[in-house]
């Protein structure tokens, strides 16, 4: 396990050098820029994306099973990860005037379409970890007595 971590404590200082390394040719503003977009990033990420992202864990931790609880862990951190991927070319940007091969399909429909899957694929996989019996509430009548 030590050998592990030291390797990739190794790798990681390997690619943090490497990263400053192809810095090295960098204006004073694009250096400014650099860090604002860091800096800007990590303040969205702590003021926006990580409370909501609790928000929704508290919400689903409420309201499903808890066999399907993990499943749908597991399902929103794949929708995130692919909605972020997506930003760039759902917002339209990253295209080029004059060049009409560069976005050129129709990702938001293929964002709802894998989004789509990505909820039926955990819906069925929530469905089939359920246990075998589910157990029923326990009806109170007139015959039953009180706990």
């Amino acid at each position: 396990m030590r050998v592990g971590r030291a390797l990739l404590l190794v790798a990681g200082v390997g690619f943090g050098l490497w990263g400053v390394w192809l810095m090295r040719d960098f204006t004073a503003e694009q250096l400014v820029s650099m860090g604002t977009w860091l800096l800007g990033g990590v303040i969205v990420h702590d003021a926006v994306i990580a409370p909501i992202t609790v928000l929704i864990g508290v919400i689903a931790a409420r309201v499903l099973p808890r066999h399907a609880r993990a499943v749908a862990g597991v399902a929103f951190l794949v929708w995130a990860t692919l909605t972020v991927a997506f930003i760039n070319v759902l917002s339209g940007q990253g295209g080029k005037p004059g060049n009409d091969t560069v976005l050129n399909r129709p990702y938001g429909i293929s964002w709802v379409v894998l989004t789509l899957a990505i909820a039926v694929i955990a819906a069925a996989v929530a469905h089939r970890r359920r246990p075998a019996t589910m157990p029923r509430p326990r009806r109170r009548g007139p015959s039953s007595p009180a706990a």
